[in-house]
């Protein structure tokens, strides 16, 4: 009886606590570095349920933390890398009874095209009606597969023309720069014609001959004293019967302006 009162009267031991395993499914290793830092008024106890799970647990009682949860955190290796909590999901399972929500008919609906195996309807596909890229207006030009987007011109500055070191009362042609070296048209750009562009400026007199002059570059030519040669443009081909047709109407209106011109004089 004594044996049994004493027993009665020691302090009993703690029970051990079976908790259920955590959903953490990372290496603990890594919030080794962030333990350390609680105070000192916290105690930390680590709960393995597991050889990969486990959970931390602190509490405000006065304690010091788990010497194994505040060592340092070592090299990183291929048995302490775990991913992060939250970024591995499981598979969605589909057909496998109406209790998950996705068994009877897996999403696809009763019947119709989208529901049977294969690959479907193609992209673009409206049932059969005009599609939408077909309905739309067709696009000229780059868009449209047309040559709108390409370039007409070669452009030459006139700063290039300045550093090619032309002299007094030279010629600057298509012929010319090629000549110097300055441009080198091959493939395409071979039956294009010049045009002079206003980057720079030009300190000498020179005689310019080029297809088209942009606004910037025509007054600082002018301002120069230089002279502009406009070349005319390749006339598009029109059948004989539209080209007699044209000059007979260039023909007329010209007579039409002359008598305009001669009676606005009287």
């Amino acid at each position: 009886m004594a044996a049994l009162l004493s027993l009665s009267t020691t302090t009993p031991a703690a029970p051990h606590i079976r908790l259920p395993a955590s959903p953490f499914k990372g290496n603990i290793k890594i919030l080794w570095p962030s333990l350390p830092s609680l105070s000192a008024s916290k105690s930390c106890l680590v709960l393995r349920s597991g050889p990969q799970r486990a959970m931390v647990v602190c509490s405000a009682a006065t304690g010091t933390p788990d010497p194994e949860a505040s060592a340092p955190l070592g090299r990183f290796r291929l048995n302490n890398l775990g991913p992060q909590p939250g970024s591995k999901r499981k598979n969605k399972r589909k057909g496998r009874g109406i209790a998950a929500g996705q068994g009877n008919s897996c999403g696809f609906g009763m019947r119709g095209q989208k529901s049977r195996s294969g690959p479907g309807v193609r992209k673009g596909f409206e049932g059969g009606q005009m599609p939408l890229y077909r309905r739309i207006p067709k696009l000229r030009g780059i868009a449209g597969g047309m040559h709108a987007g390409l370039p007409k011109f070669v452009p030459v500055n006139l700063k290039d023309i300045e550093d090619a070191g032309f002299e007094e009362g030279d010629e600057v042609s298509l012929e010319s720069l090629k000549a110097k070296g300055l441009i080198n048209p091959s493939g395409r750009e071979r039956r294009l014609p010049l045009k002079i562009l206003g980057d720079g400026a030009l300190s000498v007199k020179v005689t310019v001959k080029a297809r088209a002059f942009s606004a910037a570059a025509k007054e600082k030519l002018e301002a120069a004293g230089c002279t502009l040669t406009a070349l005319p443009g390749r006339k598009k081909w029109v059948k004989p019967s539209v080209a007699k047709n044209l000059a007979r109407a260039d023909e007329y209106f010209a007579r039409k302006r002359a008598a305009a011109a001669g009676g606005g004089s009287e």
